[in-house]
Protein backbone atom coordinates (compact mmCIF):
# COMPACT_ATOMS: atom_id res chain seq x y z
CA UNK A 1 0.00 0.00 0.00
CA UNK A 2 2.61 2.29 1.12
CA UNK A 3 4.25 1.42 -2.18
CA UNK A 4 1.58 2.62 -4.22
CA UNK A 5 1.16 6.19 -2.45
CA UNK A 6 5.22 6.51 -3.53
CA UNK A 7 4.13 5.85 -6.92
CA UNK A 8 1.39 8.05 -7.09
CA UNK A 9 3.16 10.75 -5.27
CA UNK A 10 5.01 12.57 -8.12
CA UNK A 11 1.88 12.27 -10.51
CA UNK A 12 -0.30 14.14 -8.00
CA UNK A 13 2.47 16.30 -7.84
CA UNK A 14 2.67 16.88 -11.56
CA UNK A 15 -1.04 17.60 -11.41
CA UNK A 16 -1.01 19.99 -8.63
CA UNK A 17 1.47 21.90 -11.00
CA UNK A 18 -0.35 22.23 -13.91
CA UNK A 19 -3.49 23.22 -12.17
CA UNK A 20 -1.46 25.58 -10.44
CA UNK A 21 -0.41 27.33 -13.70
CA UNK A 22 -3.81 27.19 -14.86
CA UNK A 23 -5.46 28.84 -12.18
CA UNK A 24 -2.21 31.14 -12.00
CA UNK A 25 -2.69 32.56 -15.45
CA UNK A 26 -6.01 32.76 -14.97
CA UNK A 27 -6.00 34.85 -12.55
CA UNK A 28 -2.93 36.45 -14.15
CA UNK A 29 -4.87 37.56 -17.24
CA UNK A 30 -8.32 38.56 -15.26
CA UNK A 31 -6.65 40.80 -12.34
CA UNK A 32 -2.92 42.07 -13.33
CA UNK A 33 -3.89 44.16 -16.46
CA UNK A 34 -4.83 41.13 -18.96
CA UNK A 35 -1.17 40.87 -19.52
CA UNK A 36 -0.78 37.56 -22.19
CA UNK A 37 1.04 34.26 -21.23
CA UNK A 38 2.71 34.27 -24.70
CA UNK A 39 5.87 33.72 -26.37
CA UNK A 40 6.43 37.30 -27.24
CA UNK A 41 7.43 37.01 -30.96
CA UNK A 42 5.86 39.84 -33.60
CA UNK A 43 3.40 37.34 -35.12
CA UNK A 44 2.17 35.98 -32.20
CA UNK A 45 0.96 39.74 -31.25
CA UNK A 46 -0.20 40.51 -34.11
CA UNK A 47 -2.46 37.60 -33.73
CA UNK A 48 -3.42 37.96 -30.07
CA UNK A 49 -3.98 41.66 -30.54
CA UNK A 50 -6.65 40.96 -33.12
CA UNK A 51 -7.97 38.61 -30.76
CA UNK A 52 -8.63 41.11 -28.20
CA UNK A 53 -9.85 44.24 -30.30
CA UNK A 54 -12.63 41.72 -31.91
CA UNK A 55 -13.50 40.26 -28.39
CA UNK A 56 -13.01 43.21 -25.99
CA UNK A 57 -13.26 46.12 -27.66
CA UNK A 58 -15.63 48.90 -26.41
CA UNK A 59 -17.51 49.04 -29.99
CA UNK A 60 -18.50 46.73 -32.87
CA UNK A 61 -15.42 46.43 -35.19
CA UNK A 62 -15.67 45.38 -38.90
CA UNK A 63 -12.50 43.11 -38.45
CA UNK A 64 -12.05 42.09 -42.70
CA UNK A 65 -11.59 46.04 -42.72
CA UNK A 66 -9.54 46.60 -40.10
CA UNK A 67 -7.08 43.81 -41.67
CA UNK A 68 -7.53 45.19 -44.83
CA UNK A 69 -6.11 48.61 -43.98
CA UNK A 70 -3.16 47.25 -41.54
CA UNK A 71 -1.54 45.35 -44.57
CA UNK A 72 -0.43 47.91 -46.81
CA UNK A 73 0.68 49.67 -43.69
CA UNK A 74 2.88 46.41 -42.63
CA UNK A 75 4.35 46.28 -46.09
CA UNK A 76 5.12 49.94 -46.22
CA UNK A 77 7.74 49.19 -42.90
CA UNK A 78 9.42 47.42 -45.49
CA UNK A 79 10.24 48.88 -48.40
CA UNK A 80 8.79 51.18 -51.00
CA UNK A 81 7.64 47.99 -53.74
CA UNK A 82 6.34 45.78 -51.28
CA UNK A 83 2.88 45.89 -51.62
CA UNK A 84 -0.63 44.30 -50.61
CA UNK A 85 -3.62 44.72 -53.31
CA UNK A 86 -7.23 44.12 -52.41
CA UNK A 87 -9.52 41.71 -54.03
CA UNK A 88 -11.51 44.54 -55.51
CA UNK A 89 -7.96 46.20 -57.24
CA UNK A 90 -6.00 42.59 -57.96
CA UNK A 91 -7.56 41.90 -61.07
CA UNK A 92 -7.48 45.82 -62.43
CA UNK A 93 -3.92 45.94 -61.34
CA UNK A 94 -2.76 43.24 -63.48
CA UNK A 95 -4.63 43.81 -66.65
CA UNK A 96 -1.94 46.06 -68.32
CA UNK A 97 0.41 42.88 -67.62
CA UNK A 98 -1.60 40.52 -68.33
CA UNK A 99 -2.00 41.21 -72.06
CA UNK A 100 -6.07 41.17 -72.55
CA UNK A 101 -9.19 42.16 -70.66
CA UNK A 102 -12.97 41.46 -71.28
CA UNK A 103 -14.98 44.36 -72.07
CA UNK A 104 -15.95 46.47 -75.01
CA UNK A 105 -13.63 47.80 -76.82
CA UNK A 106 -13.04 51.40 -76.58
CA UNK A 107 -10.79 54.06 -76.07
CA UNK A 108 -12.30 57.18 -74.46
CA UNK A 109 -11.94 59.83 -72.55
CA UNK A 110 -14.47 62.19 -70.11
CA UNK A 111 -14.82 65.91 -71.44
CA UNK A 112 -17.67 67.57 -69.26
CA UNK A 113 -17.99 64.10 -67.18
CA UNK A 114 -19.35 62.11 -70.49
CA UNK A 115 -17.59 59.81 -71.83
CA UNK A 116 -16.58 60.32 -75.23
CA UNK A 117 -15.60 57.91 -77.74
CA UNK A 118 -11.91 58.66 -79.28
CA UNK A 119 -11.95 55.16 -81.10
CA UNK A 120 -13.36 52.06 -81.23
CA UNK A 121 -10.57 49.04 -81.27
CA UNK A 122 -10.44 47.65 -84.51
CA UNK A 123 -12.43 44.36 -85.05
CA UNK A 124 -13.70 44.27 -81.26
CA UNK A 125 -16.92 44.24 -79.91
CA UNK A 126 -17.91 47.94 -79.91
CA UNK A 127 -16.84 48.89 -83.52
CA UNK A 128 -18.55 45.41 -84.50
CA UNK A 129 -21.80 47.25 -82.81
CA UNK A 130 -21.24 49.83 -84.93
CA UNK A 131 -20.35 52.53 -82.22
CA UNK A 132 -17.90 54.84 -83.81
CA UNK A 133 -15.23 57.70 -82.76
CA UNK A 134 -17.14 60.80 -81.53
CA UNK A 135 -20.14 58.99 -79.98
CA UNK A 136 -21.05 60.02 -75.86
CA UNK A 137 -21.70 56.88 -73.52
CA UNK A 138 -24.83 57.86 -71.07
CA UNK A 139 -25.74 54.95 -69.71
CA UNK A 140 -24.99 51.21 -69.59
CA UNK A 141 -27.96 49.03 -69.38
CA UNK A 142 -30.16 51.40 -66.58
CA UNK A 143 -26.96 53.17 -64.87
CA UNK A 144 -26.44 56.73 -65.66
CA UNK A 145 -22.61 57.57 -66.26
CA UNK A 146 -22.68 61.06 -66.46
CA UNK A 147 -20.55 62.50 -63.85
CA UNK A 148 -19.30 59.44 -62.68
CA UNK A 149 -15.36 59.29 -62.72
CA UNK A 150 -13.71 57.25 -65.31
CA UNK A 151 -12.87 54.26 -62.73
CA UNK A 152 -15.97 53.79 -61.96
CA UNK A 153 -17.27 53.73 -65.77
CA UNK A 154 -14.95 51.47 -66.29
CA UNK A 155 -16.63 48.85 -63.99
CA UNK A 156 -20.02 48.93 -66.47
CA UNK A 157 -18.24 49.03 -69.47
CA UNK A 158 -16.00 46.20 -68.52
CA UNK A 159 -17.49 42.45 -67.67
CA UNK A 160 -17.71 38.91 -68.40
CA UNK A 161 -16.61 37.86 -72.14
CA UNK A 162 -20.47 37.05 -73.74
CA UNK A 163 -22.27 39.16 -71.45
CA UNK A 164 -24.46 41.71 -73.02
CA UNK A 165 -24.71 45.78 -71.97
CA UNK A 166 -27.19 47.95 -73.47
CA UNK A 167 -25.37 51.44 -74.40
CA UNK A 168 -27.05 54.49 -74.68
CA UNK A 169 -25.36 56.60 -77.35
CA UNK A 170 -25.58 60.31 -78.30
CA UNK A 171 -24.44 61.09 -81.46
CA UNK A 172 -23.59 64.35 -83.08
CA UNK A 173 -25.99 64.87 -85.97
CA UNK A 174 -29.04 62.99 -84.37
CA UNK A 175 -31.38 64.54 -82.35
CA UNK A 176 -32.42 61.34 -80.45
CA UNK A 177 -30.26 59.08 -78.37
CA UNK A 178 -29.55 55.78 -79.99
CA UNK A 179 -29.16 52.20 -78.27
CA UNK A 180 -26.96 49.36 -78.80
CA UNK A 181 -26.07 46.14 -77.54
CA UNK A 182 -22.66 45.14 -77.03
CA UNK A 183 -21.69 41.66 -76.43
CA UNK A 184 -18.26 42.08 -74.24
CA UNK A 185 -15.61 40.20 -75.50
CA UNK A 186 -11.37 40.09 -75.37
CA UNK A 187 -9.74 43.30 -75.63
CA UNK A 188 -6.28 42.96 -76.35
CA UNK A 189 -3.71 45.31 -74.05
CA UNK A 190 -1.02 46.55 -76.27
CA UNK A 191 2.40 47.39 -74.50
CA UNK A 192 4.15 48.44 -78.29
CA UNK A 193 2.91 52.15 -78.34
CA UNK A 194 4.76 52.50 -82.26
CA UNK A 195 6.80 50.58 -84.25
CA UNK A 196 7.88 52.30 -87.94
CA UNK A 197 10.87 53.08 -90.07
CA UNK A 198 11.92 56.63 -88.79
CA UNK A 199 14.53 57.09 -92.28
CA UNK A 200 15.08 54.71 -94.69
CA UNK A 201 17.02 52.11 -92.57
CA UNK A 202 16.48 52.80 -89.00
CA UNK A 203 13.72 51.44 -87.04
CA UNK A 204 11.95 53.26 -83.97
CA UNK A 205 10.20 50.89 -81.06
CA UNK A 206 8.30 52.26 -78.27
CA UNK A 207 8.08 49.99 -75.67
CA UNK A 208 5.30 51.24 -73.27
CA UNK A 209 5.60 48.00 -70.33
CA UNK A 210 6.95 44.68 -70.08
CA UNK A 211 3.76 42.69 -69.63
CA UNK A 212 2.80 39.14 -71.02
CA UNK A 213 2.42 39.69 -74.52
CA UNK A 214 5.00 42.12 -74.69
CA UNK A 215 7.75 39.81 -76.28
CA UNK A 216 5.49 38.59 -78.44
CA UNK A 217 4.83 42.11 -79.96
CA UNK A 218 8.48 43.17 -80.11
CA UNK A 219 9.44 40.34 -82.16
CA UNK A 220 6.39 40.94 -84.91
CA UNK A 221 7.07 44.42 -84.73
CA UNK A 222 10.87 43.80 -85.65
CA UNK A 223 9.81 41.60 -87.61
CA UNK A 224 8.29 43.76 -90.31
CA UNK A 225 10.60 46.63 -89.89
CA UNK A 226 13.23 44.28 -91.09
CA UNK A 227 11.18 43.19 -93.99
CA UNK A 228 10.53 47.25 -94.84
CA UNK A 229 14.78 47.41 -94.70
CA UNK A 230 15.42 48.08 -90.82
CA UNK A 231 19.52 47.97 -90.43
CA UNK A 232 19.69 49.76 -86.96
CA UNK A 233 17.03 49.98 -84.17
CA UNK A 234 16.02 52.66 -81.46
CA UNK A 235 14.42 51.08 -78.37
CA UNK A 236 12.54 53.64 -76.86
CA UNK A 237 12.12 52.84 -72.57
CA UNK A 238 11.34 56.26 -71.86
CA UNK A 239 8.38 56.59 -69.03
CA UNK A 240 7.88 52.50 -68.90
CA UNK A 241 7.69 51.36 -65.19
CA UNK A 242 8.70 48.18 -66.15
CA UNK A 243 6.65 44.85 -65.45
CA UNK A 244 7.58 40.44 -65.42
CA UNK A 245 11.06 40.69 -65.72
CA UNK A 246 11.27 37.41 -67.81
CA UNK A 247 10.27 39.27 -70.25
CA UNK A 248 12.63 42.35 -70.63
CA UNK A 249 15.64 38.94 -70.39
CA UNK A 250 13.57 37.42 -73.40
CA UNK A 251 14.13 40.82 -74.97
CA UNK A 252 17.78 41.68 -74.08
CA UNK A 253 18.77 37.78 -74.99
CA UNK A 254 17.36 39.04 -78.48
CA UNK A 255 20.72 41.22 -79.43
CA UNK A 256 23.33 39.21 -77.24
CA UNK A 257 25.71 36.42 -78.26
CA UNK A 258 25.94 33.48 -76.57
CA UNK A 259 26.35 33.10 -72.44
CA UNK A 260 26.33 36.77 -71.51
CA UNK A 261 25.30 37.43 -68.48
CA UNK A 262 21.33 39.41 -68.53
CA UNK A 263 20.98 40.04 -64.91
CA UNK A 264 21.58 38.11 -61.84
CA UNK A 265 19.13 37.96 -59.03
CA UNK A 266 19.98 37.11 -55.10
CA UNK A 267 18.33 37.76 -51.72
CA UNK A 268 18.25 36.48 -48.21
CA UNK A 269 16.34 33.73 -49.03
CA UNK A 270 16.88 33.80 -52.59
CA UNK A 271 19.99 31.98 -53.53
CA UNK A 272 21.59 33.57 -56.45
CA UNK A 273 20.43 32.75 -59.99
CA UNK A 274 22.23 34.30 -63.20
CA UNK A 275 20.00 34.73 -66.26
CA UNK A 276 22.56 34.24 -69.99
CA UNK A 277 21.55 34.74 -73.08
CA UNK A 278 21.33 31.13 -75.04
CA UNK A 279 23.19 32.10 -78.30
CA UNK A 280 19.70 32.16 -80.77
CA UNK A 281 19.10 35.78 -80.64
CA UNK A 282 18.30 36.85 -84.12
CA UNK A 283 19.74 40.50 -83.50
CA UNK A 284 23.24 39.84 -82.13
CA UNK A 285 25.20 42.49 -84.47
CA UNK A 286 21.97 44.84 -85.29
CA UNK A 287 23.19 48.08 -83.76
CA UNK A 288 20.93 49.54 -80.89
CA UNK A 289 20.65 52.54 -78.97
CA UNK A 290 17.85 52.60 -76.12
CA UNK A 291 16.33 55.94 -74.51
CA UNK A 292 15.76 56.33 -70.75
CA UNK A 293 14.89 58.95 -68.50
CA UNK A 294 13.65 59.14 -64.85
CA UNK A 295 10.24 57.24 -65.24
CA UNK A 296 12.02 54.47 -66.82
CA UNK A 297 12.23 51.30 -64.18
CA UNK A 298 12.48 47.61 -63.26
CA UNK A 299 12.37 45.57 -66.37
CA UNK A 300 13.00 48.72 -68.10
CA UNK A 301 15.92 49.15 -66.14
CA UNK A 302 17.27 45.87 -66.90
CA UNK A 303 17.32 45.56 -70.21
CA UNK A 304 19.18 49.00 -70.52
CA UNK A 305 21.24 47.41 -68.44
CA UNK A 306 22.08 44.35 -70.41
CA UNK A 307 23.00 46.41 -72.92
CA UNK A 308 25.20 48.73 -71.19
CA UNK A 309 27.61 46.75 -69.18
CA UNK A 310 27.96 43.99 -72.17
CA UNK A 311 28.67 47.31 -74.34
CA UNK A 312 26.29 45.94 -76.32
CA UNK A 313 24.61 49.69 -77.31
CA UNK A 314 24.45 52.79 -76.16
CA UNK A 315 21.96 54.62 -73.56
CA UNK A 316 20.71 57.93 -74.67
CA UNK A 317 18.41 60.30 -72.08
CA UNK A 318 18.38 60.84 -68.55
CA UNK A 319 18.85 58.74 -65.66
CA UNK A 320 16.50 56.05 -64.67
CA UNK A 321 14.33 55.75 -61.86
CA UNK A 322 16.38 53.13 -59.75
CA UNK A 323 14.10 50.29 -58.99
CA UNK A 324 16.54 47.38 -58.37
CA UNK A 325 14.07 45.18 -56.25
CA UNK A 326 12.60 42.09 -57.43
CA UNK A 327 8.50 41.51 -55.86
CA UNK A 328 7.24 38.16 -55.88
CA UNK A 329 3.36 37.93 -55.50
CA UNK A 330 1.53 35.59 -53.42
CA UNK A 331 -2.46 35.37 -53.66
CA UNK A 332 -4.89 34.94 -51.06
CA UNK A 333 -7.45 32.62 -50.90
CA UNK A 334 -10.13 35.60 -51.53
CA UNK A 335 -8.00 36.96 -54.36
CA UNK A 336 -6.26 39.72 -52.68
CA UNK A 337 -2.52 39.80 -53.82
CA UNK A 338 0.81 40.59 -51.63
CA UNK A 339 3.65 41.58 -53.89
CA UNK A 340 6.26 41.25 -51.47
CA UNK A 341 10.27 42.37 -52.48
CA UNK A 342 12.16 38.52 -52.26
CA UNK A 343 15.86 39.43 -54.10
CA UNK A 344 17.58 42.37 -55.84
CA UNK A 345 18.13 41.63 -59.21
CA UNK A 346 21.56 43.23 -60.29
CA UNK A 347 23.40 44.40 -63.74
CA UNK A 348 26.26 42.30 -65.54
CA UNK A 349 29.17 44.24 -64.06
CA UNK A 350 27.61 43.37 -60.55
CA UNK A 351 25.72 46.94 -59.32
CA UNK A 352 22.03 47.13 -57.72
CA UNK A 353 20.64 50.29 -59.04
CA UNK A 354 17.95 50.54 -56.55
CA UNK A 355 18.09 53.94 -55.32
CA UNK A 356 18.46 54.57 -51.49
CA UNK A 357 15.29 54.65 -49.46
CA UNK A 358 14.32 54.36 -45.60
CA UNK A 359 11.62 51.78 -44.09
CA UNK A 360 8.37 53.67 -43.88
CA UNK A 361 9.29 56.90 -45.66
CA UNK A 362 7.63 56.29 -49.04
CA UNK A 363 7.16 60.10 -49.09
CA UNK A 364 10.74 60.89 -49.41
CA UNK A 365 11.12 58.08 -51.77
CA UNK A 366 8.42 59.20 -53.95
CA UNK A 367 9.68 62.94 -54.19
CA UNK A 368 13.12 61.79 -55.26
CA UNK A 369 12.44 62.70 -58.17
CA UNK A 370 11.28 66.52 -57.40
CA UNK A 371 14.61 66.70 -55.96
CA UNK A 372 16.87 65.53 -59.01
CA UNK A 373 14.50 68.27 -60.28
CA UNK A 374 15.29 70.94 -58.46
CA UNK A 375 18.97 70.17 -58.03
CA UNK A 376 19.18 70.62 -61.63
CA UNK A 377 20.10 67.18 -62.70
CA UNK A 378 17.64 67.10 -65.58
CA UNK A 379 19.03 69.96 -67.07
CA UNK A 380 23.20 69.22 -66.62
CA UNK A 381 25.14 66.43 -66.44
CA UNK A 382 27.32 67.06 -64.04
CA UNK A 383 24.64 67.96 -61.59
CA UNK A 384 23.83 63.68 -61.54
CA UNK A 385 24.10 62.81 -57.87
CA UNK A 386 26.55 59.39 -57.99
CA UNK A 387 26.16 57.56 -54.47
CA UNK A 388 26.50 53.90 -55.51
CA UNK A 389 29.96 52.27 -55.89
CA UNK A 390 32.42 52.29 -59.06
CA UNK A 391 31.79 49.16 -61.84
CA UNK A 392 33.57 48.16 -64.64
CA UNK A 393 31.82 47.09 -67.91
CA UNK A 394 33.21 44.16 -70.52
CA UNK A 395 35.40 46.38 -72.07
CA UNK A 396 36.49 48.58 -68.95
CA UNK A 397 34.26 51.50 -69.43
CA UNK A 398 33.06 53.15 -65.67
CA UNK A 399 29.74 52.89 -64.58
CA UNK A 400 27.58 53.33 -61.70
CA UNK A 401 25.15 51.34 -59.08
CA UNK A 402 22.72 52.90 -56.66
CA UNK A 403 20.40 54.92 -58.28
CA UNK A 404 19.42 53.76 -61.68
CA UNK A 405 20.76 53.87 -65.12
CA UNK A 406 23.14 56.80 -66.12
CA UNK A 407 22.90 56.90 -69.72
CA UNK A 408 26.03 56.69 -72.07
CA UNK A 409 25.11 60.19 -73.51
CA UNK A 410 23.16 62.87 -71.46
CA UNK A 411 20.28 65.17 -73.07
CA UNK A 412 18.99 67.68 -70.63
CA UNK A 413 15.16 68.66 -70.70
CA UNK A 414 14.48 71.89 -72.83
CA UNK A 415 12.49 74.63 -70.69
CA UNK A 416 13.67 77.62 -72.84
CA UNK A 417 10.64 78.21 -74.25
CA UNK A 418 8.12 77.20 -71.24
CA UNK A 419 6.09 80.28 -69.95
CA UNK A 420 3.99 80.90 -66.64
CA UNK A 421 1.30 81.09 -69.00
CA UNK A 422 1.96 77.84 -71.07
CA UNK A 423 1.97 75.84 -68.18
CA UNK A 424 -0.97 77.50 -67.17
CA UNK A 425 -2.56 76.70 -70.17
CA UNK A 426 -1.26 72.83 -70.44
CA UNK A 427 -1.49 71.97 -66.32
CA UNK A 428 -5.32 73.03 -66.09
CA UNK A 429 -6.02 71.09 -69.14
CA UNK A 430 -7.09 73.94 -71.78
CA UNK A 431 -4.78 72.73 -74.39
CA UNK A 432 -6.11 69.36 -74.19
CA UNK A 433 -9.51 69.84 -73.92
CA UNK A 434 -9.37 72.88 -77.05
CA UNK A 435 -7.69 69.97 -78.81
CA UNK A 436 -10.39 67.36 -77.78
CA UNK A 437 -13.54 70.08 -78.95
CA UNK A 438 -11.84 70.71 -82.30
CA UNK A 439 -11.39 67.00 -83.18
CA UNK A 440 -14.56 66.73 -82.63
CA UNK A 441 -16.24 69.64 -84.91
CA UNK A 442 -14.05 68.64 -87.41
CA UNK A 443 -13.94 64.52 -87.52
CA UNK A 444 -15.47 64.00 -90.90
CA UNK A 445 -12.95 66.57 -92.74
CA UNK A 446 -9.99 64.93 -90.59
CA UNK A 447 -10.60 61.26 -91.26
CA UNK A 448 -10.14 62.39 -95.08
CA UNK A 449 -6.10 62.55 -94.44
CA UNK A 450 -4.51 59.33 -95.22
CA UNK A 451 -0.78 59.71 -93.72
CA UNK A 452 -0.05 62.41 -90.85
CA UNK A 453 2.19 64.43 -92.73
CA UNK A 454 -0.81 65.32 -94.37
CA UNK A 455 -3.05 65.74 -91.27
CA UNK A 456 -0.43 67.90 -90.18
CA UNK A 457 -0.11 70.13 -92.75
CA UNK A 458 -3.40 70.91 -92.96
CA UNK A 459 -3.49 71.67 -89.07
CA UNK A 460 -0.53 73.94 -89.30
CA UNK A 461 -2.36 76.44 -92.02
CA UNK A 462 -5.61 76.43 -89.34
CA UNK A 463 -4.15 79.16 -87.59
CA UNK A 464 -4.69 76.98 -84.20
CA UNK A 465 -2.64 79.04 -81.81
CA UNK A 466 -4.88 82.10 -82.31
CA UNK A 467 -8.08 79.93 -81.91
CA UNK A 468 -6.41 78.08 -79.04
CA UNK A 469 -5.71 81.46 -77.31
CA UNK A 470 -9.05 83.10 -78.01
CA UNK A 471 -10.81 79.44 -76.69
CA UNK A 472 -8.90 79.66 -73.40
CA UNK A 473 -9.61 83.81 -72.78
CA UNK A 474 -13.02 82.40 -72.74
CA UNK A 475 -11.90 80.00 -70.02
CA UNK A 476 -10.72 82.62 -67.99
CA UNK A 477 -7.07 82.16 -68.85
CA UNK A 478 -5.97 85.66 -69.53
CA UNK A 479 -3.65 86.01 -72.93
CA UNK A 480 -0.43 87.08 -72.81
CA UNK A 481 0.77 87.34 -76.61
CA UNK A 482 4.41 87.88 -75.96
CA UNK A 483 4.70 84.14 -73.32
CA UNK A 484 2.14 82.84 -76.87
CA UNK A 485 4.78 83.59 -78.86
CA UNK A 486 7.65 82.88 -77.05
CA UNK A 487 5.64 79.56 -76.20
CA UNK A 488 4.71 78.94 -79.42
CA UNK A 489 6.99 75.80 -80.53
CA UNK A 490 5.59 74.08 -77.54
CA UNK A 491 1.61 75.19 -77.73
CA UNK A 492 1.79 74.18 -81.76
CA UNK A 493 3.15 70.77 -80.42
CA UNK A 494 0.96 70.20 -78.15
CA UNK A 495 -1.94 70.70 -79.68
CA UNK A 496 -1.44 69.26 -82.98
CA UNK A 497 -0.20 66.11 -81.41
CA UNK A 498 -3.52 65.95 -79.35
CA UNK A 499 -5.16 66.36 -82.20
CA UNK A 500 -3.60 64.02 -84.14
CA UNK A 501 -3.94 61.40 -81.61
CA UNK A 502 -8.02 62.26 -80.77
CA UNK A 503 -8.02 62.16 -84.78
CA UNK A 504 -6.20 58.60 -85.82
CA UNK A 505 -3.98 56.97 -83.28
CA UNK A 506 -1.32 56.62 -79.96
CA UNK A 507 1.32 55.33 -82.96
CA UNK A 508 0.43 58.45 -85.05
CA UNK A 509 1.21 60.81 -82.23
CA UNK A 510 4.04 59.62 -81.25
CA UNK A 511 5.47 59.74 -84.71
CA UNK A 512 4.45 63.45 -84.59
CA UNK A 513 6.44 64.30 -81.66
CA UNK A 514 9.55 62.15 -82.64
CA UNK A 515 9.91 64.58 -85.71
CA UNK A 516 10.52 67.37 -82.72
CA UNK A 517 12.49 65.04 -80.38
CA UNK A 518 15.88 66.11 -79.21
CA UNK A 519 17.09 63.07 -77.48
CA UNK A 520 15.03 60.85 -81.09
CA UNK A 521 17.15 63.18 -83.07
CA UNK A 522 20.44 62.60 -80.75
CA UNK A 523 19.64 59.05 -81.08
CA UNK A 524 19.43 59.06 -85.03
CA UNK A 525 22.98 61.51 -85.57
CA UNK A 526 24.43 58.34 -83.39
CA UNK A 527 23.70 55.76 -85.97
CA UNK A 528 24.21 57.71 -88.78
CA UNK A 529 28.25 57.94 -87.24
CA UNK A 530 28.19 54.41 -86.68
CA UNK A 531 29.11 55.37 -83.27
CA UNK A 532 26.06 52.75 -81.68
CA UNK A 533 28.82 50.57 -80.15
CA UNK A 534 30.63 52.19 -76.88
CA UNK A 535 34.22 52.41 -77.36
CA UNK A 536 36.24 52.40 -73.81
CA UNK A 537 37.42 55.85 -73.29
CA UNK A 538 41.36 55.93 -73.06
CA UNK A 539 43.21 57.72 -70.62
CA UNK A 540 43.85 61.42 -70.70
CA UNK A 541 41.00 61.57 -72.72
CA UNK A 542 42.94 60.08 -76.01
Amino acid sequence: MNNNKSRLTPLLIAISLIGGIIIGTFYANHFSGNRLSIINTGSNKINYLLQMIDNQYVDTVNMNSLVEQSMPKILSELDPHSSYISQDDAEEANEDLKGSFSGIGISFNMPNDTICVMTAIEGGPAEKAGIQAGDRITRADTVNLVGMDQHECMKYLKGEKGTVVKLEIHRRGRPKPLYIKVVRGDIPVKSIDAAYLINDNTGYIRVKSFGEQTYAEFMIAMAQLNVEGMKNLIVDLRGNRGGYMHIAIQMANEFLPANQLIVYTEGRKSPREDYRSDGHGSFPKLPIVVLIDEGSASSSEIFAGAIQDNDRGTIIGRRSFGKGLVQQPMEFKDGSVVRLTVARYYTPAGRCIQKPYVPGHDEDYENELIARYERGEYFTQDSIHQTGEAYKTRIGRTVYGGGGITPDIFVPEDTSEVTSYYKEAAFNGHIRQFAFDYTDANRDKLKKFDEVKDLRNYLQKQNLLEKFASYAEGEGLRRRNLMLYRSRRLFERDILGSIIYEARSMSDYIQFLNEDDKVVKQAVELIEKGETYPKKTKKNGK
